[in-house]
């Protein structure tokens, strides 16, 4: 339709030729980074025969460098977003094939954000909106976030089942309080909205 918005299937497929395309850039990348809510998780692979005093790694909250000694860096630059320094770490593992990685492992500062990349220079970015995000328990989430979400839960629960939200609960609840006090005022033609 010229104009006008895609249809479903078209969405469907440019998304699916959008999540390709992101898929090939980030194969060029010189490592794998995966992501949860809550941290990320940064694969380089390197040479077999090397050792940890071969890798250099300098994390900072804002910055993140992972070279062998004496080559060009994999990653250098500032991290997309914070993370927490002491809750974030880096391992040299060997993997089958008898080849070697630098694992790292980094906790996000803000626990509520999906990053678009590693570090801001990075080449090849992904689209966060397109991210879906692995099932949470209630648990996982902060008090406040936790109680606005039950919430959310029950009111929706209640209007399916056609009785009043918790704030359609809490006027009437209030009327009754009010109409107690007020027993010589007539209420009859009362309209809650």
């Amino acid at each position: 339709m010229p104009g006008g918005s895609p249809t479903s299937k078209e969405r469907e497929r440019e998304d699916a030729e959008a999540r390709e395309r992101e898929k090939e850039e980030q194969a060029k990348l010189p490592y794998k980074w995966t992501q949860t809510i809550k941290d990320l998780d940064v694969v380089v692979p390197v040479a077999g025969n090397l050792k940890g005093k071969d890798i250099e790694v300098v994390m900072t909250k804002t910055k993140l460098k992972v070279a062998v000694k004496g080559q060009e860096a994999a990653i250098d630059g500032d991290l997309t977003h914070s993370i927490l320094v002491d809750e974030s770490a880096w391992t040299l593992e060997t993997v089958s094939g008898g080849g070697k990685e630098v694992s790292i492992h980094l906790d996000k500062s803000n626990k509520m954000e999906w990053w678009d990349a590693v570090v801001t220079n990075a080449e090849y970015k992904i689209d966060t909106s397109k991210v879906v995000p692995e099932n949470s328990k209630l648990g996982d989430l902060d008090g406040e976030t936790r109680g606005m979400v039950e919430k959310m839960m029950y009111d929706q629960r209640q209007k399916e089942m056609g009785k009043p939200t918790s704030e359609e609960q809490g006027k009437m609840d209030m009327l009754k309080k009010f109409q107690a006090q007020h027993p010589e005022m007539d209420f009859s033609n009362v309209k809650m909205s």
